[in-house]
């Protein structure tokens, strides 16, 4: 650009085009190779977030959607109170890995800018400071690269100050996101159930638990504000006193006639340099812990995802077996916290076709023993025998209905082309929902559009194509009205005659539908 100009204003009007072409040329090349080292900077930078995110992503939704262990990191609340590495995975898997990748792909190409700075000034600073020469006492003191040795020490006692104040930070970012995870679900709840709340009257209360979360995110923020503010008094500290440091310590060479006023300017600039390319840990302090509480928040759920397959592995567990003729529970115990629930018979087997009922006292029991019964909760004593997995399955009180038309919700988690047209239409209209035959390619939120009621005759719908030879329900059959109960009992009875049915449920009401009936017993935790 200099020379550009130079072409300009050293030559007289009319005179000394080419001069001035053959420098617009040579600018047009430099400018066009550094546009195109941005341009390829900026292509790596985005590329490497990306594939940064997709790989971690992919590892952690693999991990965590691994036969059983989203369960078993969600139960294992019920076993230990108090602990939150399984609470928000949905946050970690998405906010904290986006947080993660991103500012890993800065953070390092920041790193190797600064180091590309610190390879290129290096020398250039040893070899103004090669032959320092320094008086100390009337004697003369040869110290090689003395000024470079003052700007490493420089920066280095600048990192090692900023990572003592800065440490904090690291606990409070993680402390951070989990509060800020927990207001983002309160608010979610609120809304999925604003229709409740607005009903009940309860907009106070439940503004007044909002605002509870929010005074957690914002008590975090000031601890988080306050180490902020004593951070940058130390990295605004070292950015004012480096442009002087240089000048004090190259002085006494300048003062000594070792170096001219021109080699004085240099070695500053070259110290400046390399103080800069060293001083990036200092200037990044703040990005390092919130990259460093990242980074804990990702991989203390990941080991909480590996870790949780040593439940299994563990003796004192409910042994589960598979592929029996079938159910058979031998002194089947399920713990809790503070107690055991199990069987008023040491042992029970129910065969096919058979239709048995255990009540329960309580939602949470009926969970559990639920669980338990279908292999997902290990933590107890005894010996289950279940049939083949892919002939069983299982019905919740509180059905989850997946995203998609209403064919792939029928057919959930199989293919929609698995099941013929007439057979789908059928078994919505056996189900009290052939209403909703229009509507089976319609793509909707059908977990907000359909009421319980809806959602348990289209879990029956579900029973209807498949035919199971084992079902296990969960309060779903007694949660149900009169009307909807005979429906269901006579599906039972005729589409679903071979199949066991096995129900848990806390409505203590005889039936002579079912054939045998069982209640639970609980004893204290050992």
């Amino acid at each position: 650009m200099k020379r550009l100009e130079q072409a300009i204003l050293q030559r007289n009007p009319g005179k000394g085009g080419d001069a001035f072409i053959s420098q617009l040329i040579v600018f047009g090349a430099i400018a066009g190779s550094l546009l195109i080292l941005n341009v390829s900077q900026a292509w790596l930078d985005q590329t490497a977030k990306l594939e940064m995110r997709d790989w971690l992503t992919r590892d952690l939704l693999a991990q965590w959607m691994a036969p059983k262990r989203a369960f078993l990191l969600a139960a294992a609340g019920l076993i230990s109170p108090g602990a939150d590495v399984a609470a928000n995975p949905d946050q970690r898997i998405h906010d904290d890995t986006r947080r993660l990748t991103e500012m890993t792909g800065s953070l390092a190409i920041g790193c190797f800018q600064s180091t590309l700075l610190l390879a290129s000034f290096v020398g250039v600073l040893w070899s103004l400071s090669q032959g320092f020469v320094l008086t100390v006492g009337g004697r003369s003191v040869v110290i090689p690269g003395f000024i470079l040795w003052c700007a490493l020490i420089y920066a280095a006692s600048g990192s090692l100050l900023s990572r003592f104040i800065g440490r904090p930070l690291i606990e409070i970012g993680k402390t951070r996101a989990a509060r800020e995870g927990d207001l983002r679900f309160a608010l979610v709840r609120a809304s999925e159930g604003v229709d409740g709340i607005t009903l009940a009257g309860g907009n106070s209360e439940e503004q007044q638990r909002l605002e509870h979360e929010l005074a957690k995110v914002i008590n975090v923020m000031r601890r988080f504000a306050g180490w902020i503010a004593g951070l940058t008094s130390v990295t605004a500290g070292y950015g004012w006193a480096a442009l002087v440091v240089p000048i004090v310590v190259a002085a006494p060479a300048y003062f000594s006639g070792q170096l001219t006023f021109g080699e004085l300017m240099v070695t500053v600039g070259a110290f400046n340099q390399v103080q800069q390319s060293l001083r990036w840990f200092v200037d990044n302090s703040s990005a390092i812990a919130d990259w460093r509480a990242a980074l804990a928040r990702v991989m203390d759920f990941r080991q909480a995802l590996l870790s949780i397959d040593e439940v299994e592995k563990s003796k004192d567990q409910i042994e589960v077996s598979e592929n029996a003729k079938s159910l058979i529970l031998n002194g089947v115990i399920a713990r809790m916290t503070d107690s055991e629930i199990g069987l008023d018979v040491p042992a029970l087997e129910i065969q096919s076709g058979e239709h048995v009922v255990i009540f329960a006292k309580t939602g949470m029991w009926n969970k559990v023993f639920f669980r338990a019964i279908a292999g997902l909760w290990p933590w107890g004593r005894g010996k289950i025998a279940l049939p083949p997995r892919t002939s069983m399955t299982f019905l919740l009180a509180q059905p989850y209905v997946p995203t998609g038309s209403l064919r792939e919700v029928l057919a959930y988690p199989d293919h929609p082309e698995k099941f013929r047209a007439t057979d789908v239409i059928y078994a919505l209209e056996r189900t009290n929902l052939g209403h909703l035959v229009p509507a089976l390619e319609r793509v909707t939120r059908w977990d907000k559009m359909l009421n319980l009621d809806e959602r348990l005759h289209l879990s029956l719908a579900q029973l209807i194509l498949r035919k199971p030879w084992w079902i296990i329900t969960d309060e779903s059959i007694a949660r149900l009205n009169e009307h909807s109960r005979k429906m269901v009992l006579s599906v039972f009875e005729n589409e679903l005659a071979n199949s066991a049915l096995i129900s848990i449920t806390s409505d203590d009401t005889r039936d002579v539908f079912y054939s045998r009936a069982f209640h639970p017993v609980t004893h204290g935790a050992p």
